[in-house]
């Protein structure tokens, strides 16, 4: 009768064991969205950020000098006032990001997707915009001049021609 309870008791722990395993391994299996993270105010000069899903995190008002972007998603960020001068953001996707008063001098935007973005007050002076994608992007009239003379190239992702998408004559 001993060797009947403790077999029992042994058998229900080890089932436990293993339904604990198997719900730790299902509720890791799931790829969560990731984590918007906050670097408000940061100094990040020369930080590396390629390759990351960075959405809806925050850069407001970062000091993000010559950091590199390469290929990240960054859909829903916030660059508000952010120092964004010789940064890389080759290939970047950018859509529904926040722009507004940064400053994106000397940065490059070769094949970035910046569909939806609000860059109001934000400077894009000397920028390369080879291939970028400025569909429905809320820009100063003198800003959107500016663009309109470097513009050239077709983005790769979406299809559209960089002057089409910042309705340049």
């Amino acid at each position: 009768m001993n060797y009947q309870l403790s077999s029992r008791v042994w058998t229900n722990i080890f089932s436990l064991f293993l339904l604990a395993v198997v719900c730790v391994t299902v509720f890791f299996s799931f790829s969560p969205k990731a984590l918007a993270l906050e670097y408000n105010r940061e100094i990040l000069i020369e930080a590396d950020f390629s390759g990351r899903d960075l959405t809806d995190s925050s850069f407001t008002k970062a000091n993000l000098r010559q950091s590199n972007f390469n290929h990240s998603n960054l859909r829903g960020v916030s660059f508000f006032a952010a120092n964004l001068e010789s940064a890389n953001l080759e290939g970047a996707d950018l859509t529904n990001a926040t722009l507004d008063s940064a400053r994106l001098v000397k940065t490059n935007l070769t094949n970035a997707v910046l569909e939806g973005a609000f860059a109001a007050s934000a400077k894009f002076d000397g920028a390369i915009i080879d291939g970028a994608d400025f569909t429905d992007v809320l820009l100063r009239p003198d800003e959107q001049k500016k663009l309109c003379k470097l513009a050239r190239g077709t983005n790769p992702t979406t299809g559209r021609d960089t002057r089409d998408t910042l309705f340049c004559s």
